[in-house]
């Protein structure tokens, strides 16, 4: 096995339609510099939005999806607080608020210790209890996962549309997202993460699944 490291953030957003959204925004990844979008209907069909073919491969190579698509993906930060994310035919704008006690905890811990697998393991159950959600996990292709938690703020506004109809108001991502091991807490949120996950040596680059 080998090792990819990928360093941005996470978002995790529920509506009130059912609809639920998790975007990732990764400032440093194998790739480079990219953002994804990660979308589950109220009926529960799991759609993939990514900028590349590549991106997209790995992605789906790692979580389950029932749909793929390469379309352009562009997420705007103003101010730290206010997101913009345009991920056709998706469209979301979001505030986040102050960090509470957990953001205020997750940066207490010294970084190489926040992305350490032993440590990150040692947090799953209780981040399962009080958050709902995962540190850790096996995903596709024997592949596994560690999500170590630098910073969270959480979401105090959002607006999300979808082919350009309104999916309602912020609610919490309920049920949960079944796009793999990865997860998000139940309240919307932006986690800080650097994300390990352990591939197979004689995989690709992209990681494909043949």
């Amino acid at each position: 096995m080998r090792t990819l490291r990928f360093d941005g953030w996470i978002a995790g957003i529920g509506t009130a339609s059912g609809a639920r959204v998790v975007v990732g925004h990764w400032a440093r990844s194998p790739f480079g510099p990219f953002s994804d979008v990660m979308f589950e209907e109220p009926g529960g069909a799991r759609l993939l939005l990514a900028p590349s073919r590549e991106t997209a491969d790995f992605v789906a190579g790692t979580y389950v999806f029932d749909e793929v698509r390469v379309v352009p993906v562009g997420v705007r930060v103003t101010g730290r607080r206010h997101w913009a994310v345009s991920a056709p035919p998706l469209g979301l704008r979001f505030s986040t608020g102050h960090r509470g006690l957990p953001g205020l905890a997750l940066r207490a811990v010294p970084g190489p210790i926040a992305t350490s697998p032993s440590w990150i393991a040692l947090w799953d159950r209780p981040a399962r209890l009080l958050l709902g959600a995962r540190t850790h996990g096996s995903a596709r292709a024997g592949r596994h996962q560690w999500y170590g938690a630098r910073d969270l703020r959480p979401v105090t506004s959002a607006t999300v549309s979808y082919e350009g109809e309104s999916l309602g108001a912020l609610a919490p991502v309920e049920p949960p997202v079944r796009f793999g091991p990865g997860s998000t807490p139940r309240r919307p949120c932006v986690v800080r993460v650097t994300t390990r996950v352990a591939v197979a040596q004689g995989r690709s680059r992209t990681g494909a699944v043949p």
